[in-house]
């Protein structure tokens, strides 16, 4: 049996969204439970591959705004609505504006679950479709890994490559860097682009697996298992198979259970807690680290067994401060996105802030880029500021380096116009072509899809 998609369930209520939740995972369907429009906002992107139930009566935005909003970020996207009795009229007429589906209350658990399979249903069958589409265009397929990969630096075009050849093997894969890097980006990316791109794809967070239960999780258990295991229960090995298992943060699980997963890995089979039968696994097996494993190896804290089975192939992901002439097409994407689902405008963003950001360090990467991307959507702009080139190279070098990145700032706000480019540099047409040429720009790489 593999995982479900997730699904966002949004209630501002407490009692009827934990009595929801509870009738969903007891169908061992995965739920993302919400307090609020904007948390499954926040949530929501072309790529979620569930559906979202949601309340209609909610203070802020309520459900028929969510659902707009929702659909605005993916038509395709199945939307079940929890209607009070006096709203079945106006969930009838959200059918029509693009509704897959209305529970009305009070309603019994098994409703809510049959809805919600049916709509699962229908979503699997897109994300399929839409998988077998990008699959059949080479073009297509390069193109969506250049959108969950961003980056025209050296860097990023190595890693695409890279993660590319690697796809199309069974090889297991490592992949390590900073924090907020985007090692689960990369996870995803490896595994849409592989085989078993039809099949799951499995999630730990490694680092948050609760003590008393961490085996379960992973491995499952029988009903009697355990004082309150009433029922039999999937983990998420057996969840992810024919796909893929990612293990984010493995640096953080403990030596005891390290030598039960090393188990698994090189078995592939997994044994539930209460049980003697093994069950075969088929599936690839993805792991992240933050930290170096080969020093946590030689401090005593991860096995040298474990390490050696998992880094058949390792890939490791560039922070920011390797390829700083990422940073204004980056932010640039988070501001957009991040506006998009607030309701807000895009802001326009002089070409002087995005040469700021590009020079000034980021220890949180990506995460700490897509949040101030976040605050100047929502009119909180930034403190910025300008820090010069670190004196590494000869003052030629810096120059060029700092004239490169000026150039291509200003290309990326102006999403690669050359006449807006030459307003902003106040320089002439021919002066620009000559440096473009000499730094290696090409206009088409600016220009916003």
């Amino acid at each position: 049996m593999t995982a479900p998609p997730p699904i966002l369930f949004v209630d501002d209520e407490e009692h009827p969204r934990l009595a929801a939740v509870q009738a969903l995972m007891l169908a061992d369907l995965d739920v993302i439970a919400c307090a609020s429009a904007a948390q499954a906002l926040a949530r929501l992107d072309r790529d979620f591959p569930g559906i979202l139930i949601t309340d209609i009566r909610m203070p802020d935005m309520d459900g028929l705004a969510l659902m707009a909003k929702a659909l605005s970020i993916d038509p395709e996207l199945p939307v079940i609505l929890i209607t009070g009795h006096g709203d079945v009229d106006l969930a009838v007429q959200s059918m029509r504006d693009g509704a897959y589906d209305f529970v009305e209350k009070p309603y019994a658990p098994a409703r809510l679950v049959q809805a919600a399979g049916r709509a699962l249903e229908k979503r699997r069958l897109t994300v399929e479709n839409r998988l077998l589409r990008a699959g059949s265009d080479p073009k297509t397929a390069g193109d969506a890994l250049e959108v969950q990969l961003r980056g025209r630096s050296p860097a990023m075009t190595r890693l695409r490559a890279s993660l590319s050849a690697v796809a199309a093997t069974g090889a297991d894969v490592l992949i390590e860097g900073e924090t907020g890097t985007g090692k689960d980006v990369a996870a995803r990316a490896l595994h849409a682009a592989s085989a078993r791109a039809l099949r799951p794809f499995g999630v730990v967070n490694c680092a948050a697996l609760p003590a008393d239960l961490i085996e379960s999780e992973l491995f499952g258990h029988e009903a009697g298992a355990f004082p309150g295991a009433s029922r039999a229960r999937y983990g998420k090995f057996e969840h992810a198979r024919g796909g893929t298992l990612f293990l984010d943060d493995i640096d953080s699980l403990p030596m005891a259970l390290q030598g039960k997963l090393l188990h698994v890995i090189e078995q592939r089979t997994v044994t539930r807690l209460g049980s003697n039968d093994a069950i075969a696994l088929d599936l690839r097996i993805v792991a992240s680290a933050k930290r170096d494993l080969e020093q946590a190896v030689r401090e005593g804290t991860f096995r040298p067994d474990l390490l050696y089975r998992l880094n058949v192939v390792t890939l490791r992901l560039p922070p920011l401060s390797a390829r700083r002439e990422d940073i204004p097409e980056l932010f640039l994407a988070f501001l957009e996105t991040a506006a998009t689902r607030a309701g807000r405008p895009v802001p326009i963003v002089p070409g002087a802030v995005l040469a700021a950001l590009a020079t000034r360090d980021w220890p949180g990467n990506l995460r700490e880029l897509r949040n101030a991307a976040d605050r100047m959507a929502l009119g909180l702009d930034p403190a910025l500021a300008q820090a010069p080139p670190a004196p590494e190279a000869s003052l030629a070098q810096q120059m060029a380096a700092h004239e490169r990145l000026l150039i291509a700032t200003a290309l990326a706000a102006h999403g690669g116009s050359i006449k807006a480019t030459l307003a902003a540099l106040q320089i002439s047409r021919k002066t620009l072509y000559e440096k473009m040429q000499r730094h290696g720009l090409d206009r088409e790489s600016f220009r916003k899809p």
